[in-house]
C-alpha cells in the first residue's frame, strides 16, 4: 500500500519519497520555517528548495529544529542560471550548503538548461557526486533534446528530471524518454497553480472517490510513477495533499485525465530559454 513514506529508487540506488513539499514563492524567514515544520510534523520527509527561491536558510533552520535524523530526510536544492559554469556551480553549492546548515544534500539539480553553460555545470555536479557531497544529481526543465545533448558529454546520466507536469501539460513523450533512460521524472507545479481545479472531469472523479480535484491530479501523478512536490503553506492543505494513497484511478480514468493535455503551461517554456 502506497503512503507518505513510499519511496522510488533512483538509478544509483538512492530512494526519493514519491510525494514531497515544494517551497517555491514561500517567503524566507517565518513563513517557510512554519511551512516546513508543519509538513515535517505531518510526516513529509521530502523538501524541495532552490537557491533562486531565497528561502534555503529558513528550510535549513526548520529541518535542524525538527530534530528528525538527517538520514530520514530527503532535501533537494538547485543551482540557478546566473550561478552556472564549472567553478561557479561548485561555489554556488557551498553557499547553498551553508544556508541549509547541512553537510550534504540528497539531490542537487541544474535549475534550467542555460545554453552554453549546462554542460560545464553538469561536470560540476558530477564532481560533487563523485566526491560524496550529494547523494544524487539531476536536472530541471530539460526537454528531450537538452537531455540528448547532455548525454553526449556526461559521464553520469542524470538521476532525476524535474519539470512542469500536470494533466494540461501531460508530457507523455518526455515521460517515456526518461523511463527508457532510467531518469526519474519529477513534477513541479503539479496542480498548475490551481488554474483548472474547477474542471468538470476532476470534480466528477472527486465526487466518485470522495476526494478534491487536487487530490485526483496528485493521484494521477503517482500512478504515472512521477515524483510530485505540491506546494502549500497551510497545514490542512498539506494534509489533504498527502491523503492520496487510499484510492486508485482506473485505466480509463487515467486516460481521460491524460486527454486534458493542451500544452497548457503555467511556467516558462524551456524551449524558449536564451
Amino acid at each position: 500500500m502506497l503512503n507518505l513514506s513510499t519511496t522510488v529508487e533512483l538509478s544509483n540506488g538512492t530512494h526519493i519519497p514519491l510525494l514531497g513539499l515544494g517551497v517555491y514563492k514561500v517567503d524566507s524567514g517565518e513563513e517557510v520555517y512554519q511551512t516546513v515544520q508543519s509538513a515535517l510534523d505531518l510526516g513529509y520527509r521530502h523538501i524541495d528548495t532552490a537557491s533562486f527561491y531565497g528561502n534555503e536558510t529558513g528550510v535549513g533552520q526548520a529541518v535542524k529544529d525538527s530534530r528528525i535524523p538527517r538520514e530520514e530526510l530527503f532535501i533537494t536544492t538547485k543551482v540557478w542560471n546566473d550561478e552556472q559554469g564549472y567553478e561557479e556551480t561548485l561555489q554556488a553549492f557551498e553557499r547553498s550548503l551553508a544556508r541549509l546548515q547541512m553537510d550534504y544534500v540528497d539531490l542537487y539539480l541544474i535549475h534550467w538548461p542555460v545554453p552554453g553553460k549546462f554542460i560545464d555545470t553538469w561536470r560540476a555536479l558530477e564532481t560533487l557526486y563523485q566526491n560524496g557531497r550529494v547523494r544524487a544529481i539531476g536536472v530541471s526543465n530539460f526537454l528531450e533534446y537538452h537531455l540528448d545533448d547532455l548525454l553526449l558529454h556526461a559521464e553520469i546520466t542524470p538521476m532525476v528530471n524535474q519539470v512542469e507536469f500536470h494533466p494540461q501539460l501531460y508530457l507523455e513523450d518526455l515521460l517515456d524518454y526518461c523511463k527508457k533512460n532510467n531518469i526519474q521524472l519529477e513534477a513541479w507545479s503539479p496542480l498548475a497553480r490551481a488554474q483548472y481545479l474547477h474542471h468538470p472531469l476532476l470534480h466528477e472523479l472527486g465526487e466518485k472517490y470522495g476526494k478534491s480535484a487536487a487530490q485526483i491530479i496528485l493521484r494521477w501523478d503517482v500512478q504515472h510513477g512521477v515524483v510530485t512536490i505540491p506546494k502549500s503553506t497551510k497545514p490542512p492543505r498539506q494534509k489533504e495533499n498527502a491523503e492520496i494513497f487510499d484510492f486508485e484511478l482506473s485505466r480509463e480514468e487515467m486516460e481521460a485525465i491524460n486527454a486534458l493535455h493542451c500544452n497548457g503551461r503555467v511556467g516558462s517554456d524551456p524551449a524558449q530559454l536564451k
